[in-house]
């Protein structure tokens, strides 16, 4: 049978963030250049032109418009893989079903049948309840605790086995979180420098330099909305995957407390 250590050990890392952040920059700077930037997109073919299209005005915004759309693409490739992991962490089918037969087969004493119905499941949390009952059956033949000192014995190994598979359900949550701030900081960054830009246009003597100021409003407002965008995504992101999350370590709980009720019940007297 394999130990703790050796789950931890082989348990996938998922996705790595630095890959992933790598891989979007370079997506978001060909996408900058050759999509925003082809010539068909501004009048007379020419980038420095007026733009005649949404991907004219985006690369209007200058380059602070391929960081922010770095942050962009890292959020929706990391929601994707956060997806993935945590459909896998929750196992083959419906969880909170799942919690409901686990905790039946407890009631009527049938732990095999417990083991069992995990080991169809699979996933993380199926992982932490085989842990869980493993420990059940190990403390039977303890005999120098009581029945409250096993039960709590069962607790604290569901409550390491859910410190071991909690990390990888977690992974590349706090990048998503980070970006919620840097995406609108960004914005917020561009949206200065092409106001600078701007009122340096109307500064000129004489009339205002009209292409210079029109780039430098394009620039302001492509950054803002660029910037909004991405810390918008990246909040409703990080909340949604927060709360499956909770919604897993809940159901451990739930189950977990079951095993230990279920133990006491059973050796109630002795």
């Amino acid at each position: 049978m394999k130990t703790q250590k050796e789950k931890k050990v082989k348990k996938s890392q998922g996705v790595s963030s630095g890959l992933v952040i790598a891989g979007c920059a370079v997506l978001a700077i060909l996408f900058f250049m050759f999509v925003a930037g082809n010539p068909s997109n501004f009048g007379d073919r020419n980038p420095q032109g007026h733009p005649l299209n949404f991907f004219g005005t985006l690369y209007k915004g200058g380059f602070i418009i391929p960081m922010v759309l770095t942050l962009l693409f890292t959020v929706i490739v990391l929601s994707v893989e956060r997806s993935f992991a945590l459909n896998r962490a929750r196992g083959k089918n419906n969880l909170f079903k799942f919690v409901g037969n686990v905790k039946e087969k407890l009631e009527a004493g049938d732990i095999k049948g417990a083991h069992e119905m995990c080991d169809a499941q699979k996933g993380a949390v199926a992982n932490i309840l085989n842990a869980g009952l493993i420990r059940y059956e190990d403390v039977e033949s303890i005999t120098d605790k009581n029945n409250d000192e096993k039960s709590a014995i069962i607790q604290k190994e569901i409550e390491e086995a859910t410190a071991l598979e909690l990390p990888s359900m977690e992974q590349n949550l706090p990048i998503i979180a980070t970006i919620s701030t840097l995406g609108t900081l960004f914005g917020l960054l561009g949206t200065v420098m092409g106001m600078i830009k701007s009122f340096a246009a109307l500064a000129t003597e004489g009339a205002p330099d009209s292409l210079k100021l029109s780039t430098g409003i394009s620039e302001a407002l492509m950054n803002t909305a660029c910037g909004i965008a991405t810390g918008a995504l990246a909040i409703i992101a990080y909340n949604f995957f927060a709360a499956k999350v909770q919604n897993i370590t809940n159901a451990v709980d739930e189950v977990g407390f079951a095993i230990g009720q279920t133990y006491t019940k059973k050796h109630l007297g002795k």
